[in-house]
């Protein structure tokens, strides 16, 4: 932290102005400064009393009393009055009273007071210490204006006093630290004891939305009918079956995001900036709309979407959705009753930095909460929260380069600004040179039909792909397509889904049915479209499409799908008839993967747990071991120990990935100080399951 970070940091500490602090200084403070000047002067007839400076003192204290009626009085100038009215009401009267009165022994006992009642407000040793100083240097100019030749005589062991006083503060702020400390960890226990309530209720919303899917997709299933053909199910009704399963799968990966976010940061995980690329940013932030679960299409008409200014940004995808969609559920659940308010999204060229905003009209946030609104564990009237969505994006956004901000007006709106680092031509050409320089070799000479009934769109994919060395056929719709195929065989074909004639879908199916040529039956094919991601991909899968990209696409999304899909194929070759052992005491999750990889031509073999894993390494033959790492009788821990161990030299050596639901670096330190060679997350992804495998297997 440089010198101007932790002034800011130490302003920031050293400022609280909370409801309780304005409280205690309006109904405390005021009374007790105009009370004391006529106890003071008419029953203890103390030699020196001021009504001006009485009157002052509580007129400053009672004017922060407008604070509580009106959030947004001074604005941000507010915490200006706030120090100024500390240091007048506090270190300036009291050392003021301390020398017009020559030492009296009342005044060198408030003195201390004073110190202490300084402490409890200004929490920060730095600004305490600038707030006393310039009290008492103030104090003392005061009383050399007003006494001009007056002396001082004290007759009070100044060594001595000086001595009490800082201990008096070294002993305040101890015991201040302890409190803090005290106070926050009795925060951070309140919000562990609430952790599974606040997961159950972050998740209520995409289990909800699951619900109502399956229900949805029960409602438009034909009826049972045992021993007799069911109705047949038509386009419209089929088209409301993919959606609902789209929008179901959409639900649990924001329920998985939630969760991996809320555990993450609780653990002050660090973000992986490993898998950060380069992306439209109206093409990502348009898919974080459209695969944002709405409840309704009210709810989903309240966001408005300005792209106009699309620009480059270096990101990670899941982290930035993850953003969007953290803004987006704050400021739905504040317009619930603001049903005229709308969510502007807006893009935003700049000179050094582009931003992203997200403004809504809504209730607004009140001043006082903004600087405290990224901490974790703060939470702004949002009943349930907790506290560490806006802190988990704010570590999101500085790990992008850039920040997030908030700026709000009570009553009128509240807009968060996302900065991200403008990314220079040279950076870009650069970049696109390194990703062509990466993967020619994949590429090169690889024949690639682009079957699009948009020329502009065809043009748009075919200059990227020649760069790469690729030979490159066109096609205006699926007759064509077909055509082609039948005439010579391709590595890949990229496929627009809407077409006249005959649109991707019927195409694909063609072409697995073998009539675009037997050796093209099994080509990879991509889905190229504009239709929102989360719908489009159920329906490409099961049409036998193996990728999806939306349109418009940048360089470095086509090279980075095709390339997977390249790089896929070959490793996939080389996985059939490997044999490997799934370990797990869940029988759902064993089945699950075991679908997955038999697809591949992979010879699998399950255990229940540790020991029958050992049993079964020991009387045959792997290639490698998926093992879970929470099993009964013997873990995923102590059975690759074991396996490590082994004189067997086939055995010791065998790669072992393992599996668990645990993210924290705490488990997959240990899982790899076991001997494991990989660990994936549960629930895995499929392509990165494979990928893993493919690393593994020799």
């Amino acid at each position: 932290m440089n010198f101007v970070s932790y002034i800011k940091s130490a302003v920031l500490e050293g400022t609280q102005i909370s409801r309780f602090n304005i409280v205690t200084a309006v109904f405390l403070g005021a009374p007790a400064h105009f009370l004391y000047y006529f106890l003071f002067k008419y029953a203890f007839h103390l030699p020196y009393e001021s009504f001006e400076l009485r009157i002052t003192a509580t007129l400053l204290c009672l004017v922060a009393l407008v604070k509580l009626r009106n959030p947004e009085f001074l604005g941000k100038y507010f915490a200006i009055y706030w120090h100024i009215m500390l240091i007048f009401v506090l270190p300036f009267i009291f050392t003021a009273y301390l020398l017009k009165n020559d030492f009296h022994e009342l005044w060198l006992y408030w003195e201390i007071f004073m110190i202490f009642i300084l402490i409890a407000y200004v929490p920060n040793w730095l600004v305490f210490l600038f707030d006393l100083l310039v009290g008492v240097v103030a104090a003392i100019l005061f009383f050399l204006i007003t006494s001009p030749g007056a002396q001082l005589n004290p007759d009070f062991n100044i060594p001595l006093y000086s001595i009490v006083v800082f201990f008096t503060i070294v002993a305040g702020y101890v015991f201040s630290y302890s409190n803090k400390q005290g106070q926050i960890a009795q925060e951070k226990n309140s919000a562990t004891q609430a952790l599974a309530g606040s997961i159950a209720h972050e998740m209520r919303n995409p289990l909800g939305q699951v619900k109502y899917n399956l229900e949805a997709i029960e409602q438009n299933l034909p009826g049972y009918q045992p021993g007799r053909l069911s109705a047949p199910i038509n386009d419209f009704t089929l088209d409301k079956l993919y959606r609902h399963v789209a929008q179901s799968k959409m639900a649990v990966k924001r329920g998985s995001q939630v969760i991996t976010m809320i555990l993450d940061e609780v653990r002050e995980k660090p973000i992986d900036t490993t898998s950060f690329f380069y992306a439209s940013a109206a093409v990502i932030t348009q898919k974080a709309i459209d695969e944002y679960g709405f409840e309704s299409s009210e709810e989903r008409d309240k966001v408005v979407f300005d792209k106009k200014e699309d620009f480059v940004f270096k990101v990670g995808e899941t982290m930035y959705v993850f953003v969007l969609f953290n803004l987006m559920m704050n400021a739905l659940y504040f317009l619930k009753s603001y049903p005229k308010s709308k969510i502007f999204i807006t893009l935003e060229k700049g000179a050094q930095f582009n931003r992203v905003k997200v403004m809504d009209t809504g209730p607004g946030i009140p001043t006082e909460n903004l600087d405290k609104l990224f901490n974790a564990y703060f939470t702004s009237g949002k009943k349930g929260g907790t506290g560490l969505g806006l802190s988990y994006c704010k570590r999101v956004m500085q790990a992008f380069g850039g920040d997030i901000t908030c700026n709000s007006v009570v009553g009128q709106y509240t807009e968060f600004v996302l900065d991200f680092p403008v990314i220079s031509n040279d950076e870009l050409q650069r970049r696109r040179d390194e990703l062509v320089a990466a993967n020619r070799s994949l590429f090169e000479n690889k024949r690639i039909l682009i079957v699009d009934d948009e020329r502009t769109d065809r043009d748009e994919v075919k200059e990227i792909l020649l760069a790469l060395g690729v030979l490159v056929e066109e096609a205006g719709d699926g007759k064509e397509a077909l055509q082609k195929l039948s005439e010579d065989p391709y590595d890949l074909v990229i496929m627009n889904l809407n077409m006249p004639l005959m649109d991707g879908y019927k195409a694909a199916e063609m072409i697995r049915r073998g009539e675009g040529g037997s050796k093209n039956a099994i080509v990879p094919i991509v889905a190229y479209t504009a239709m929102p991601y989360y719908i489009a991909r159920s329906k490409t899968k099961k049409a036998g499409m193996q990728g999806l990209i939306t349109k418009p696409c940048l360089q470095s999304e086509l090279i980075r799908q095709l390339a997977g899909i390249f790089q896929q194929k070959l490793s996939l070759q080389s996985l059939k008839g490997k044999s490997l052992l799934i370990a797990d005491d869940s029988s759902f999750n064993r089945v699950a993967l075991k679908t997955v990889l038999e697809k591949q031509g992979i010879v699998i073999d399950e255990a229940v747990d540790g020991i029958e894993a050992l049993k079964k390494l020991e009387g045959g033959s792997f290639d490698l071991v998926l093992m879970d790492l929470r099993m009964p009788l013997s873990d995923g821990i102590s059975a690759t120990n074991h396996i490590r161990q082994s004189e067997n030299q086939e055995l010791a050596s065998v790669p072992v990935i393992g599996l668990s639901g645990d993210s924290d670096e705490a488990s997959i330190e240990e899982a790899m100080h076991a001997g494991m060679n990989d660990y994936l997350i549960k629930p895995v992804d499929t392509r990165v399951l494979l990928m893993k495998i493919s690393q593994w297997i020799r």
